[in-house]
């Protein structure tokens, strides 16, 4: 039957700062009935100044460690996935070893924004199957509220953001009941980069920071709000139909679909593109706000932790983001 992942611990974090669609209006000129209608977001986490990504990835690693009810010198591997990593370079990976004193121990860093969860899922899934390595830590972590554009300019992108982590330990299943990780499935579209990117810093500009930059505002994130919201719309559908053909499964064997959290909007056109009942689908945009590669295993472990998803249940994953890429994950709970 061949090894199988499975999910042996899982935890989330959010800073206690809340930000509400109010507390918005009160610097740049919106609302929240125009925040809400076209987002479905009420409120976020925002950081305090001096936190890095690092620190929420540390504490969701924290709270997964312990729902595994392992000791963290058991964990043998740690891939972190974020977009918004302390510094430049290095990535956060090797910040949360060292906060979690695990000396000497490998860590990766995954880049694919929105979809970076799922990619890193896949890499762990590898890992376990081919015994290279037998607990590994996942995190995913956001800190997005540092670089947001919150000028009349910036502000159809700055509503949609929040700050926070989510972490899980991955392990062999050791018994042969067809729990663990089924497929995964990765895509991209590199044509459409500057749809959603961040253009600078870039280390074709020399020297890399140039005050001009600054100026013109180059340094924030930019969306073509139509395009990845029509592309989303699309593709994550697409995806879930693909893991589940992979699987020999229909949308009705589906106990749980978590969309990545981009758009309330988006996850209802997800439901309807799939012929889903929306109750089935997990959105917690409305609380937590679009937390990028954090926003799977956060809203999962919600999920998990309100006794949603019993053993046995077919859990999908789905996500789409900056790249364009896009992934499913197809899990048996």
């Amino acid at each position: 039957m061949g090894i199988k992942t499975i999910i042996s611990g899982i935890g989330h974090y959010l800073p206690p700062k809340v930000v509400t669609n109010f507390d918005l209006e009160k610097v740049m000129n919106t609302s929240d009935e125009w925040i809400r209608q076209r987002s479905g977001i009420v409120e976020r986490h925002y950081v305090e100044p001096g936190v890095g990504s690092s620190d929420l990835a540390y504490e969701a690693s924290l709270r997964a460690i312990d729902d595994a009810k392992i000791d963290k010198s058991e964990i043998d591997f740690i891939i972190a996935a974020t977009l918004s990593p302390d510094h430049y370079f290095p990535g956060i990976g090797v910040i949360v070893q060292e906060k979690l004193g695990l000396a000497g121990l490998g860590a990766l860093d995954v880049r694919n924004q929105c979809s970076g969860f799922i990619y890193a899922l896949s890499i762990a899934d590898q890992y376990i199957k081919n015994k290279t390595y037998s607990k590994i830590l996942l995190v995913a972590a956001e800190v997005q509220s540092t670089n947001l554009d919150y000028s009349d300019d910036g502000r159809d992108l700055a509503v949609l953001f929040g700050d926070g982590g989510g972490a899980v330990i991955l392990e062999p299943n050791e018994k042969d009941d067809g729990r663990g990780i089924l497929s995964t499935h990765l895509f991209s579209d590199g044509r459409f980069v500057s749809d959603l990117w961040m253009e600078k810093p870039s280390p074709k500009d020399k020297p890399t920071f140039k005050v001009e930059f600054f100026e013109q505002q180059r340094f924030f994130p930019h969306m073509e709000g139509k395009s990845v919201f029509k592309t989303a719309s699309e593709k994550m559908p697409e995806a879930v139909k693909v893991a589940l053909e992979h699987n020999s499964l229909t949308i009705d064997q589906v106990d749980c679909l978590i969309p990545h959290q981009a758009n309330e909007r988006i996850s209802q056109m997800v439901a309807r593109g799939l012929g889903i009942p929306v109750e089935k689908v997990v959105r917690n945009i409305d609380r937590i706000g679009n937390t990028t590669a954090a926003s799977i295993p956060i809203a999962l472990d919600e999920t998990v932790k309100a006794g949603k998803l019993k053993e046995g249940d077919i859990l999908v994953l789905t996500a789409f983001g900056s790249g364009y890429t896009w992934a499913s994950a197809v899990i048996r709970w």
